[in-house]
């Protein structure tokens, strides 16, 4: 009897043993998953950490293409303006364009702003602080993505908005009615009456709708750019029809500020010689 309390004291002991070996060998295991998945979850936190800098400096790098083009094609166009870049760090927009006419007077500025994100309000309320700080008469908002409220360009709160494709056209409209503007200003001073006048006018819908046909114009040829690829036998027709409709309203505007100030407005002879 003696021999079989010890042999059950014995078994009881081993499996004693046997459970806590168990039960640390599941301790130790557990451990090692936790350990695992710690390390798994820091590796993603790098990564995570690593595509989000890789993006950011992505969209960075190509916000600062959109800004070279920009700048390019400013140059290229109108190359007796003064194209100036925003440097790097100081507060502002990205290009500043100062506008002199085929006679060499200065006659206003044009401030640029790129952007290459997904559309944020904000940017028109810092864009107009920053015109006002450079005291520019008319500033533009380049961007890849567009408003709820408009396709191609059109008018937000004071600021001119375009896709990159119409940077050209927009730049070639505004830049005509800041130099007519400006000789304008000057031909009329002292006279309270007409510069009322004038003033109304750019001011009114007349000039609005102009600028709404131009820019819509501008934007139908840049269609028929890319439809030529399938339509090339009648490409022809329809860039001179939208060609003569950009020029017409042109001569039109003239022909407005003509009509309000008479022979002191300087003469365009190319648009003289279209009349």
């Amino acid at each position: 009897e003696r021999d079989l309390n010890m042999e059950k004291k014995l078994a009881e002991e081993e499996e004693k043993i046997r459970q806590d070996a168990m039960k640390k060998a599941d301790e130790r295991e557990q451990l090692k998953m936790l350990e695992i998945e710690k390390k798994l979850q820091d590796a993603m936190k790098v990564n995570d950490e690593l595509k989000r800098k890789l993006e950011q400096g992505s969209q960075q790098s190509q916000g600062e293409v959109l800004e070279l083009e920009l700048e390019k094609i400013l140059h290229n166009e109108f190359p007796n303006d003064n194209i100036t870049p925003v440097a790097k760090g100081v507060r502002g927009a990205d290009v500043v364009q100062e506008i002199w006419d085929r006679n060499g007077v200065r006659c206003g500025i044009i401030l640029w702003e790129t952007k290459n994100a997904k559309w944020n309000k904000e940017w028109i309320d810092k864009l107009k602080d920053d015109q006002r700080n450079v005291k520019a008469d008319i500033a533009v908002l380049i961007s890849e993505n567009m408003p709820d409220q408009i396709t191609v360009a059109g008018y937000v709160n004071g600021i001119w908005v375009a896709q990159r494709l119409f940077a050209v056209g927009i730049a070639m409209a505004l830049r005509a009615n800041v130099i007519q503007a400006y000789h304008i200003k000057r031909s009329v001073t002292g006279k309270n009456e007409k510069m009322e006048a004038v003033f109304n006018y750019i001011s009114g819908t007349e000039f609005k709708t102009r600028m709404d046909v131009i820019i819509e114009t501008f934007s139908g040829m840049q269609e028929e750019i890319e439809k030529e690829k399938r339509w090339f036998s009648a490409k022809w027709a329809r860039q001179e029809k939208q060609v003569r409709s950009a020029l017409d309203h042109t001569i039109g505007m003239h022909g407005d500020f003509r009509g309000l100030m008479g022979s002191t407005l300087p003469e365009i002879k190319t648009l003289t010689a279209e009349e």
